[in-house]
């Protein structure tokens, strides 16, 4: 892995993190198109170079962040269930890093958009995150520890979470990008921790470049994301996962 594969990973990394279509995954799926191995070093820098999406947050969000502690708490209760289930399963998580995985979960979940997009139809009566309660914070929480299997999409499964429990597109979507400051930080520190020996400073450079790639691409990013899902919701979304599930699965069979 050379900086080209870091620039072009930061890339994808920044397009897709606050997309319901699977950053890793699509990292994931990237990386066996350019030849690249899973080892090591690429699953951490996989999960590592999130950090730089969710630095673009901290960057769009301030105001919010710095309102008041209640946000917070919400958050660290929204963060439990990933954090506790990513310290017990750790092992288990990174050994399901592969494009078949991958492939079928991004179909899975695109069935699941459509169907709440098009049949079920949830009434959408909280509209900002300041009235979710600590309990719906705990159930969006849950939703997002599925994302632990690569291809589910950590904020495609926190706004599945929050539609189902009552919160308006929009506002499902804030509270998962607000939900990856504490997950993305805590799972990119305990990585970096656990693979210590394999960060020299050739790693570390490239992991840097591929971080700061991916907080550029992710500001322009979310802000077109957030008008686009004002207007058309995520059915789109749903269609995109099954497509590229489908040839991704059909390509590596």
């Amino acid at each position: 892995m050379d900086l080209f594969h870091a620039i072009i990973l930061g890339i994808i990394e920044g397009i897709t993190e606050f997309l319901p279509i699977s950053s890793t995954g699509h990292m994931i799926l990237a990386s066996k198109l350019m030849g690249l191995d899973q080892n090591n070093f690429l699953k951490t820098f996989e999960i590592a170079i999130q950090l730089g999406s969710i630095l673009a947050v901290i960057a769009l969000f301030y105001r919010k962040l710095t309102c008041g502690i209640d946000i917070w708490i919400k958050l660290m209760i929204g963060f439990i269930p990933t954090g506790l289930l990513g310290l017990t399963l750790y092992k288990l998580i990174k050994d399901l890093f592969d494009p078949f995985t991958v492939a079928y979960m991004l179909i899975f979940g695109g069935g699941v958009f459509l169907w709440i997009e098009y049949f079920y139809k949830p009434q959408h009566k909280i509209e900002t995150i300041e009235k979710i309660d600590y309990k719906k914070a705990f159930f969006i929480g849950l939703f997002q520890s599925l994302a632990m299997i690569p291809g589910t999409s950590r904020s495609g499964s926190t706004i599945i979470g929050g539609l189902l429990l009552g919160l308006s597109r929009k506002c499902a979507a804030e509270f998962s990008f607000l939900l990856a400051i504490p997950t993305m930080f805590a799972a990119t520190g305990y990585d970096l921790y656990k693979n210590a020996e394999i960060l020299n400073t050739q790693n570390l450079q490239i992991l840097l470049i591929g971080a700061f790639v991916a907080f550029l691409t992710a500001l322009m990013v979310i802000k077109v994301f957030m008008r686009f899902i004002s207007h058309f919701g995520y059915g789109f979304f749903g269609i995109y996962r099954i497509a590229m599930g489908a040839i991704f699965l059909l390509w590596i069979l």
